[in-house]
């Protein structure tokens, strides 16, 4: 008999070896076989891996082995997002280079995830740091520029005045530099941008094809691009023939409008108070402003701050004047930087108002009650009647709605729109670590892009890092160049990409990352595209899945895919929650994926993971829990070992199966049939393993029932052991590889056919049994019919609530009522 001891140090490490050297989760196209291509978002290199992190990849394996053995033909890559900020603060902090810090993380992450046993081909490993990688970043910036979707203008940034650098909105703490504790201030610098409001429409109305996406990640999306139709308006400037326009969703308040509010960015505020004695009063408040963090600025729940511009404009509706002012709640970013003030239909105004003494006018009325502005303690913001609104008094507001904004077309004072909330993308970074924006300045030429045929611009090896200032913009060696249109002198740009541009295409990429005619090849990415699967964090739900969106989209309308959504089914894992909070480094409550390794194996960390909590809600990291899984494996390899001789001369199934035999039968197929429904349409990993576990348990019972097996017992015995192993191959792969090399299996269990399931053989020969203590149900547990009566006792006796319950007590009798229940009485 082999060994029963189970042993994951020398298990899994014979089995990783075998599988690299084979090849066998290589990926090949094959137009005969239905594709699938399942995919998890690719992570940052830190280099540190812990449990919270591994969640996401057993996930995404155990579904991907699974999908290998039902017979789909599968890509299931890896890769690293190694551009970013950490590596750059990691060369100021520990004067390391940033490309070397990077790339040890990658090895030391690869070298983890290869512990795990995650079945990638990892032949299609990439990594966006390297130049192979980020000459396609380029390439398509050069593409998009050509189309219109990429251009430079002016917009605000945060800067750091000691640090002398741009900082993004993570690095603004509580309004100072997260480094020198600086006040930041808001500054104007030139910036590239994407027009992903080009697809705004686009990129609302295809989330309705998007049916295997959460609801709640497409309800962000909405949300976040903020699709609005209303009306614009212009109001005239008192003495002058400036107008401002605003965009409202409520044009029928319009009669209630009392004053007018601008962002301190808008380009008007410096004008109107030009040579006045309010320029000075509002260019302080404005500076103070514009060093507020935008998630400040837009807090509902505090305070709001204004001040008084001294200038009033025209409501074009009622030739009335009303005070132009600047408020901190107003944001140039969204709408058009102007915002009508209407305090009576609008909480935030009314309390605006009620702050700075601005009058209340009352234009719709509550049907079931007359409404004063003078008695008002809160604004009015359902339907009713319009009052004090001229022609459309008496209407109901909403039905006079599009009869308003014709009302405003008419006379020349509005026309209907669509606003959105969404903005351009900014991409330009101050930093090094990231991808060259491929564009050089000439005195004679401007702003020239760089040929397509010397691309990658590469980042350079002269760069000290100081941090103070863009190391790329103090390198010489980098910034001066020549203009390829005049062969005069030029400057490079100096800023690099935002990084969640490499995480836009990478997955195209997957389909032949050594492609070296464009990003990709399409007939490659014909074959495997869209994702079929994509496994990630909620916390993505925003940009990196709607900037990947709108990446496909345009590179569809550059002519390079027929795909117009990457990802077809979604799935966002929750977090993994220790001692109360997300396990996260800073938190200080990491279980590092290597200790947990070390102690139980991969196999055992999988199972634990992936039976704790299902996949889409959080996991409550458990010790206990972790010790159950490893136990549970022990069990099998014991039961497997215990029983190997089974296998030595395998049986044909006799034509009668004895009745114990049958319903083991039965209790196979029905358990094939819960795991395989459970994992190919719910995801419910959990609730698979728990069918495997109770299989498990019907197969020691049976070969613990006493008594040689006879040949029928043998044969449904030995075929209840290959399906535990079978189907437990996508959970733990190592010890499902050992178990099947020792039952006879030919290599890789991972390519066997996934066990079907006799749909007659998956319903339960077995009833249910209860078990009583005096009187009180306490336990239950699955039986034949005819089981004795002394079989049925031991069983209850067996039953680990029940043993728990005996403990210190007397059993003073015990009645046992067939096929339905056991009942003790004990004191």
């Amino acid at each position: 008999m082999t060994t029963s001891k189970y042993l994951p140090r020398e298990i899994e490490p014979k089995w990783q070896k075998r599988w690299e050297e084979s090849g066998i989760y290589r990926s090949v196209e094959d137009p005969d076989r239905e594709k699938f291509y399942c995919l998890e978002m690719f992570p940052y290199p830190s280099g540190d891996l812990h449990m919270g992190h591994m969640r996401n990849y057993a996930i995404g394996d155990a579904y991907t082995r699974f999908l290998r053995m039902v017979g789909y033909n599968v890509l299931y890559p890896m890769g690293y997002d190694a551009f970013g900020l950490p590596a750059e603060n990691a060369a100021i902090t520990r004067k390391v280079d940033p490309a070397q810090w990077t790339r040890q993380s990658i090895e030391k992450m690869k070298c983890v995830q290869k512990r795990m046993g995650l079945s990638y081909d990892w032949d299609r490993t990439l990594a966006t740091c390297e130049p192979e990688y980020y000459h396609w970043n380029q390439w398509v910036f050069l593409q998009f520029l050509k189309k219109g979707l990429a251009y430079r203008n002016a917009a605000p940034v945060n800067w750091c005045p000691s640090c002398s650098t741009v900082l993004a909105n993570e690095q603004v703490e509580n309004g100072g530099c997260w480094r020198c504790g600086s006040n930041v201030q808001q500054k104007d610098l030139e910036q590239w941008f994407f027009r992903i409001t080009a697809y705004a429409d686009e990129l609302v109305q295809d989330l309705d094809r998007l049916e295997d996406w959460p609801e709640r990640v497409k309800i962000m999306q909405r949300n976040w691009i903020g699709r609005s139709e209303g009306a614009e308006i212009h109001f005239p400037l008192v003495g002058s023939e400036t107008v401002i326009s605003t965009f409202t969703t409520r044009p029928d308040t319009v009669f209630g409008i009392t004053y007018m509010v601008l962002a301190a960015e808008h380009p008007l505020v410096g004008e109107l108070v030009r040579g006045t004695d309010r320029e000075e009063p509002v260019r302080q408040f404005s500076e103070r402003v514009k060093g507020k963090s935008t998630i400040e600025r837009t807090d509902e729940t505090r305070e709001k701050e204004g001040i008084d511009t001294g200038r009033c404009f025209i409501n074009p509706v009622t030739g009335e004047r009303f005070p132009i002012l600047v408020a901190d709640y107003v944001m140039m970013e969204y709408g058009t930087g102007a915002v009508m003030g209407v305090p009576a239909h609008d909480q935030r105004d009314f309390e605006f108002a009620g702050k700075y003494g601005l009058p209340v006018r009352v234009v719709i009325e509550d049907d079931a009650r007359s409404i004063k502005a003078e008695t008002m303690e809160q604004a009015y913001v359902d339907d009713g009647t319009m009052v004090n609104s001229g022609p459309f008094d008496g209407r109901n507001n909403r039905e006079a709605m599009s009869d308003f904004v014709g009302y405003l077309e008419e006379n020349g004072w509005g026309q209907a729109s669509i606003s959105y909330r969404l903005r351009d993308w900014l991409i330009s970074r101050q930093r090094y670590w990231g991808t060259p924006i491929p564009v050089v300045y000439c005195e004679t030429c401007g702003t020239v892009p760089v040929p397509e045929e010397d691309l990658p611009v590469l980042l350079p090896d002269d760069v000290t890092f100081t941090g103070e200032g863009n190391p790329l913009a103090a390198s010489s060696s980098f910034g001066q160049t020549t203009c390829p249109g005049c062969s005069g002198h030029a400057r490079r740009e100096t800023d690099t990409m935002d990084t969640f541009i490499d995480s836009s295409h990478y997955f195209f990429r997957y389909t032949d990352p050594a492609y070296e005619q464009a990003p990709f090849d399409p007939e490659k990415a014909a074959y495997w595209m869209p994702v079929d699967q994509y496994i990630g964090g909620i916390e993505h739900a925003i940009l990196h899945l709607l900037y990947a969106r709108f990446f496909t989209k345009g590179l569809r309308d550059l002519g390079l895919t027929d795909v117009g959504e990457p990802f077809s089914r979604l799935l966002t894992q929750g977090m993994v929650i220790k001692d109360g909070a997300k396990m996260s480094k800073s938190m200080g409550n990491v279980i590092p994926a290597e200790e947990m390794m070390d102690k139980y194996g991969a196999d055992t960390a999988r199972m634990f993971i992936l039976f704790a909590s299902p996949p889409e809600k959080e996991l409550d990291w458990n010790d206990h829990g972790v010790e159950g899984s490893f136990r549970f494996l022990n069990r099998v390899y014991r039961l497997v070992c215990k029983n190997s001789h089974l296998f030595d001369k395998p049986e044909d199934r006799p034509d009668e199966l004895p009745d114990g035999s049958l319903s083991l039968v039965h209790a196979a197929h029905k358990t094939i049939k819960k795991v395989t429904e459970d994992i190919r349409n719910r995801f419910q990993f959990n609730t698979a393993i728990s069918a495997i576990m109770e299989l498990v348990n019907e197969l020691q019972r049976f070969s613990s029932d006493g008594g040689e097996l006879q040949p029928g017992d043998r044969w449904a015995m030995a075929e209840g052991l290959r399906t535990v192993i079978l189907l437990l191959a996508p959970f733990a792969p190592h010890m499902a590889e050992e178990l099947w090399e020792l039952t006879g299996g030919s290599y890789s269990v991972s390519v066997q056919p996934w066990p079907p399931y006799d749909p007659a053989l998956a319903v339960s020969r077995t009833v249910q049994i209860v078990v009583q203590i005096n009187g009180k149900v306490r336990a239950r547990f699955e039986a034949l019919p005819d089981s004795s009566g002394e079989d049925l006792e031991r069983r209850a006796m067996e039953n680990p609530k029940i043993i728990e319950l005996l403990k210190g007590k007397e059993l003073v009798k015990s009645v046992v009522v067939p096929g339905k229940l056991v009942s003790l009485v004990i004191k």
